[in-house]
């Protein structure tokens, strides 16, 4: 029997899990899934948390009612994967020899890659929203927090939801407002990006949009390191905004067995054929979402666009045709 094993469990991953149990014959192909973590988080949810919009509750559920019946789930951590040899380690000892392999293990936010900024005021005055963790904590905060100058800051590019940041921002402008304290509270937005949207033509056109809100725009704002005693964001070429309340989208990277397996560029993610979702390495590797160096946004409609083109091009190449 040949098999196709799928390192990760998110949105990419059991879509694709589902897609290839509905069109491979279960007599002639194992599908293996694996993950760490027995529970799928709603991420797009995490945004609306902080606000009391969402319940934390809801945005979990079990993976396992997610997969089709019919395939294999290795709920355990992936140690390295040796693509010369098609084989995955797992780290519990388990080896997965693989036909194909689809890497859909994302990105994750890396905060210990920025100086300072998992010191003395992480989780105190310094909160991410990209986390279960970092949301459901934030959210508690805001409950109590009487004013002051909230800075939300994007450490780099690439990053999940590349909207979200902004989201966040103008609901931190209803939240306050709805409150009846947006007078105490001063909000900014600090991007590395030389304007506030990820697209130029998008921040000429709704730029005004930060100021209609008094939401004050820094920009081409590169983090060099937090100063945790005196609460400032301080730049690369010396500048400094200060903070009560940081709200920061820390770097991203992905998975850190990517770079055990030396499969990935210097932030983890993978190179991928920009058109056929295959490693631009290994014939017989596959790659979706977030995982993936594709020039697209990082989100959970992308996979699912993806998703279209990865199962026909696997079936492809089962079936020895091009891609």
């Amino acid at each position: 029997m040949k098999r196709i094993v799928i390192l990760g469990a998110g949105t990419a991953g059991t879509l694709m899990a589902n897609k290839l149990y509905d069109k491979l014959d279960s007599g002639d192909w194992e599908i293996i899934i694996v993950d760490k973590d027995e529970n799928h988080y709603y991420q797009p949810g995490f945004l609306f948390i902080p606000f009391g919009m969402y319940k934390p509750e809801i945005v979990v559920k079990p993976k396992r009612k997610f997969f089709p019946k019919g395939i294999r789930v290795e709920m355990n951590e992936i140690d390295r994967v040796d693509p010369d040899s098609s084989l995955v380690y797992l780290k519990n000892g388990t080896t997965l020899p693989y036909d194909f392999l689809v890497v859909a293990t994302g990105s994750e936010i890396r905060p210990d890659e920025t100086e300072g900024m998992m010191g003395s005021q992480w989780q105190k005055s310094i909160f991410d929203f990209y986390t279960y963790e970092g949301t459901t904590k934030l959210s508690r905060f805001l409950e109590t927090w009487s004013g002051g100058r909230m800075v939300i800051n994007i450490v780099d590019m690439p990053i999940k939801c590349p909207v979200a940041p902004l989201e966040f921002a103008f609901l931190a402008d209803w939240f306050f407002t709805k409150r009846g304290m947006r007078d105490k509270v001063e909000i900014e937005y600090v991007t590395p990006m030389s304007g506030a949207f990820t697209k130029p033509a998008c921040s000429k056109a709704l730029g005004d949009f930060l100021r209609e809100k008094n939401i004050m725009l820094t920009t081409d704002f590169n983090v060099g390191n937090i100063n945790n005693e005196r609460k400032e964001i301080v730049s690369w070429d010396d500048r400094v905004v200060p903070f009560d309340l940081l709200v920061t989208v820390p770097l991203h990277m992905g998975a850190e067995w990517v770079a055990r397996s030396g499969m990935g560029d210097d932030l983890n993610f993978i190179p991928t054929d920009n058109h056929t979702l295959q490693s631009e390495h290994y014939e017989n590797v596959f790659v979706i979402g977030d995982a993936t160096n594709l020039p697209a946004s990082k989100a959970g409609s992308v996979a699912h666009f993806e998703g279209e083109i990865l199962i026909e091009n696997i079936l492809a190449a089962i079936a020895g045709k091009p891609l």
